[in-house]
């Protein structure tokens, strides 16, 4: 488990990288303003479905259901379900991409009707959304291919995925948006033509990976086959589980369509601000969580179903251990060292002072919920792994309820970052109460020594931010702009510093840390 999920973690620090050079690109092409905010609006859009139902309810509901089938019934049973499901994925995207497309304008005014005080922006938005629409599709089918590459253990595929999306929106920001401005075409349609095209090309590169493991889908275009699809037991039991998870990661979403309608009200370049800042926060996110909890769901739904009880709180313990010793002081960073990481990543070309400032804050409210962000990604594998969507459905209804009445108090005072830090507090709550909900089932049995390796870890991130602290004080990161190479050489010598000071603090209060990484 700790090969497989270090694998993954590479592969998505691959995928961040990329990921950050992206944002750097657009950041100094196109700033923070009315037009930019049109952009992660339509962008947001497609990613809403594409976490709501691809790697949201599907891959909640789908994965148990093939681990478990492949445990109990064989291979051959596993590959007759996988085209079946594929089949009914297939024909659903066909009419919910089409129904995208000609709804842009609804889903642009219902995600954020505050576009409007600005027509042009509003009419880009509608474009580029109806552009990137089928974005969804491509990923929904993405997804159903990781399930089953996961399941059979090969991580790598579907970990890499993301990078050629990064590197498509690359392109399009380096070529596509002087091309399009030479062609007399607005340069911000050059991100949402990157979008199709990454999109495309992740999807393709599943197919050989599936053939290598002999389950590539056949997905059935005539009657009969959809019939016999729809009538599975297989089907039918990942579309009963689906029903709660819709429910469960809907509420997600509200969530975020709730916080976006209320960005695009705000001052211009809201919602781009709390865009680049939550690109910074899943860095983190996805090497830890994601990471860990992609590697969890197959194994935990596999110890599930061979009822090994030990065998499943082992995993999860080992799981929130690692969460703990890398999300504490990652959480640590991004409250005190936020500025000089926007600084170092943003700062250049249209990207202003005011934009550092402002990204700065929606941060550091990220920053505030990062350990529970992280956490849940190992918690509610240990519901869904044991086919139970309801509980953790149950709980985001009411973190929604408290998110929304955060939201109340602190935008007022705190602005688009208190946006921020309302999500980062409702994820703390979120996945306290999922931990306290698999402790009292019993499902979660925490090992010895958890007291005094929170103490170690508390002491040696304490440290950490005195370091920080002192490093992002010492220093005029903003007005090292000028002095680009000397600003990054400083950035990684303070950040190999500080990897030294966490690090070496835990070895001095005696953590052996191959033990926490190996602990059966």
């Amino acid at each position: 488990m700790l090969k497989a999920a270090s694998t993954v973690s590479l592969l998505t620090l691959l995928s961040r990288i990329t990921g950050l050079v992206r944002e750097l690109l657009m950041a100094s092409t196109f700033g923070a303003s009315a037009l930019t905010d049109a952009f992660n609006v339509a962008f947001r859009i497609p990613n809403l479905f594409r976490r709501w139902l691809a790697e949201g309810a599907f891959s909640q509901a789908f994965i148990p259901v093939l681990a478990a089938t492949r445990e109990t019934e064989g291979d051959e049973a596993t590959r007759v379900l996988v085209a079946r499901v594929a089949t009914l994925l297939a024909w659903s995207l066909v009419v919910l991409c089409t129904l995208g497309v000609l709804a842009a304008p609804v889903l642009v005014w219902a995600l954020a009707s505050g576009l409007g005080q600005d027509p042009r922006a509003m009419d880009a938005a509608v474009v580029m959304t109806r552009w990137m629409f089928p974005y969804i599709g491509f990923m929904s089918l993405v997804a159903l291919s990781s399930g089953v590459l996961n399941t059979w253990k090969r991580f790598a595929v579907p970990a890499a995925t993301p990078v050629l999306l990064n590197v498509a929106l690359i392109v399009a920001a380096w070529l596509g948006a002087p091309w399009f401005a030479r062609m007399g075409i607005e340069p911000i349609y050059a991100m949402a033509a990157g979008v199709l095209v990454g999109g495309m090309l992740q999807l393709a590169v599943q197919v050989p990976a599936l053939a290598r493991v002999g389950l590539l889908p056949r997905i059935g275009l005539s009657p009969v086959a959809v019939r016999a699809a729809w009538r599975d037991p297989g089907t039918r039991r990942v579309l009963t589980l689906m029903l709660p998870a819709l429910l469960g990661v809907s509420v997600a979403q509200v969530s975020l369509l709730i916080n976006t309608q209320i960005a695009s009200h705000l001052q211009a370049g809201s919602v781009s601000w709390l865009g680049y800042a939550d690109r910074l926060m899943e860095f983190p996110t996805a090497l830890l969580g994601v990471a860990l909890g992609v590697v969890l769901m197959p194994q935990l739904a596999a110890a599930r179903a061979s009822g090994d009880a030990q065998k499943y709180s082992g995993m999860l313990d080992w799981g929130l251990r690692l969460v703990v010793l890398l999300s504490v002081p990652c959480a640590v960073a991004l409250l005190v060292f936020s500025r000089p990481v926007v600084s170092v990543l943003y700062h250049y070309g249209a990207f202003t002072d005011r934009d550092v400032q402002q990204t700065t804050l929606a941060l550091m409210g990220y920053g505030a919920g990062l350990v529970g962000l992280v956490a849940i990604k190992v918690l509610a594998p240990g519901f869904y792994a044991a086919q139970d969507i309801r509980t953790p459905v149950r709980i985001a209804i009411v973190v929604l309820v408290c998110t929304q009445l955060m939201n109340i108090g602190l935008v007022p005072w705190l602005g688009h970052a208190g946006l921020a830090l309302s999500i980062g507090l409702g994820a703390l709550l979120n996945a306290a109460w999922l931990l306290v909900g698999l402790l009292r089932r019993g499902s979660y049995r925490p090992s010895r020594g958890w007291w005094l390796f929170s103490l170690r870890v508390i002491a040696a991130s304490a440290l950490l931010a005195v370091y920080l602290l002192w490093s992002g004080g010492h220093f005029d990161w903003v007005a090292l702009r000028a002095e680009g190479w000397r600003r990054l050489l400083l950035f990684v010598a303070v950040l190999a510093g500080a990897a030294v000071v966490y690090f070496g603090a835990l070895w001095a209060a005696g953590l052996k840390l191959r033990r926490v990484l190996h602990r059966q």
